[in-house]
């Protein structure tokens, strides 16, 4: 596990942009990477804001698994219940999605409201 870090520039513009978009009407999930372990793209407290059409903006791993992040982002909005998810190199999604530089994390999806 890695040490936290301190919310950066970018990841306030990615709550503002959820802010922005619930203000306009959309439905919005917030992805955040809530727990890495070796060698993980982007560090804890990364954030990905998602809407109901599939729309996003930040990232939560560099491109690595942010289109499974999206499909299940796209379901609690839906359904309204967060999810846990886990992504590595050595899980069984590693086929489908995971992390090429070897680490894993950790994010959790929210229904922002």
């Amino acid at each position: 596990m890695t040490a936290e870090r301190p919310l950066q520039l970018q990841d306030a513009d990615v709550l503002g942009l959820a802010e922005d978009w619930l203000e306009a009407g959309r439905s919005v999930a917030l992805a955040t990477v809530v727990e890495t372990w070796g060698s993980a793209p982007r560090p804890v407290g990364s954030h990905l804001v998602i809407d109901a059409d599939g729309r996003f903006e930040g990232s939560v791993s560099g491109g690595c698994v942010e289109g499974a992040v999206i499909e299940e982002a796209i379901e609690v909005i839906r359904k309204g219940e967060p999810r846990l998810l886990e992504f590595g190199i050595a899980d069984e999604t590693a086929w489908r999605v995971g992390l090429s530089c070897g680490g894993r994390i950790r994010v959790y999806v929210e229904k922002v409201i």
